[in-house]
C-alpha cells in the first residue's frame, strides 16, 4: 500500500476531522469531541498558528495524522507535543503509523526540542507495544490530570 506524507494544508481539515471522529468512535467518546473544521481552519492556519500537522494520503484521501505543537518543560525548555497519532482502520499494518512517528521524531529533532512526549489511552495494548517498540518510554506511574470546561467553571467559581 502506497502513501505520502505531508504538511497539511487548510482545506484538510475536513478530512482531519473525520479522523479525528474515527479515533473518538474507537475510544468510545464520540461525544466528547466539540472541534470542528472551521476552528481546525482558524487554529492551524491563522496569524499565530496553535499547531502543525502531518497527513499522509492513500489513493487521494487521507488516511493518517499527526498533529503536533510546542510546550515548555520546566526542567528542559521547549519540547514538542503530539496530541494524535491517529490511522485509519484500513490502514493500520501498512507501516503508516511507523511512518508519521518518524516526521514527527525528525520534526522535533530539527526543532532541537530536548523531548517528545504524548499520551496512549491504559488499555490501547496494541498502541502502547508499538511505542514501546519504537523505544518510547511509556510512564505507567503517571497519571494525567484535567479540568474540563465545567470543572474549569466550578473552579472559578469556588475561588
Amino acid at each position: 500500500m502506497g502513501f505520502s506524507i505531508r504538511f497539511a494544508k487548510k482545506d484538510d481539515m475536513r478530512q482531519v476531522l473525520d479522523l479525528i471522529m474515527e479515533l473518538a468512535d474507537y475510544e468510545k467518546e464520540l461525544d466528547a469531541v466539540e472541534v470542528s473544521v472551521e476552528q481546525l481552519q482558524s487554529d492551524g492556519f491563522g496569524e499565530r498558528p496553535k499547531f502543525k500537522c502531518f497527513v499522509a494520503e492513500h489513493n487521494e484521501k487521507i488516511v493518517g495524522i499527526a498533529l503536533v505543537y510546542m510546550r515548555y518543560s520546566t526542567w528542559k525548555g521547549e519540547v514538542l507535543h503530539l496530541e494524535d497519532l491517529i490511522v485509519s482502520e484500513i490502514m493500520r499494518g501498512s507501516g503508516l503509523g511507523t511512518a508519521l512517528l518518524n516526521e514527527v521524531v525528525k520534526y522535533g529533532h530539527g526543532l532541537g526540542v530536548k523531548r517528545i512526549g504524548w499520551e496512549v489511552i491504559d488499555w490501547n495494548e496494541p498502541a502502547i507495544g508499538f511505542y514501546e517498540k519504537k523505544g518510547a518510554n511509556v510512564m505507567r506511574d503517571w497519571d494525567v490530570v484535567q479540568l474540563d470546561e465545567k470543572g474549569i467553571e466550578n473552579y472559578i467559581n469556588a475561588i
